[in-house]
């Protein structure tokens, strides 16, 4: 069923009926439309000139995607990390209720872990860091602790510090994390 009679002019593809609601109309009985202005490519304002080379605008979003992945894996080691030292054991159902995502989601991003070499699990026990998870957690958490510091010392809440610096923490280049810390030592 059409909900959109322009939906549906366009997606019929000449056939002689096509159905609004519960009723067929025929081709005599639909309303006459304008058609829509010809435009290149999804009707941007920007001319085809301005893009840069397809090659170079997908290293760009590889770049980006690639950004996005290891924000991810930070997080789960860090995650884990955090509930082994907490005393509690890392399991998948944990893992999943604090990142707030489900089972099957983590069970995908363990197995990406661990043949990253990050994590391992034992049948039936939690998940635990490799050496090389370690390092990266704590690498993370100082990052995270370095940033929510610094947007304390601005004068932003605790809980907005804490939130903020988990998104911010991935994407700080180690400059700019450094005149935090400079920041921070000069005394806010």
């Amino acid at each position: 069923m059409y909900r959109d009679i322009e939906y549906a002019r366009r997606y019929t593809f000449g056939t002689k009926f096509f159905r609004r609601g519960a009723v067929w109309l025929s081709k005599s009985q639909r309303p006459a439309m304008a058609d829509p202005p010809e435009t290149s490519g999804f009707g941007s304002a920007v001319p085809d000139s301005a893009l840069p080379d397809a090659e170079l605008h997908a290293e760009g979003f590889r770049k980006t995607r690639e950004a996005q992945r290891a924000a991810l894996a930070e997080d789960y080691v860090e995650l884990i990390a955090d509930l082994i030292e907490s005393g509690r054991e890392a399991r998948q159902v944990d893992i999943a209720a604090r990142l707030g995502v489900a089972q099957p989601t983590v069970a995908r991003m363990l197995d990406r872990l661990a043949a990253d070499g990050l994590v391992y699990r034992k049948p039936y026990r939690a998940v635990f860091l490799t050496e090389a998870g370690r390092r990266m957690a704590g690498e993370s958490r100082e990052r995270h602790q370095t940033v929510e510091a610094f947007l304390r010392s601005l004068g932003v809440s605790a809980d907005t510090a804490r939130v903020d610096a988990e998104g911010i923490e991935h994407h700080v280049s180690a400059e700019t994390l450094d005149a935090f810390r400079r920041a921070l030592a000069k005394g806010g």
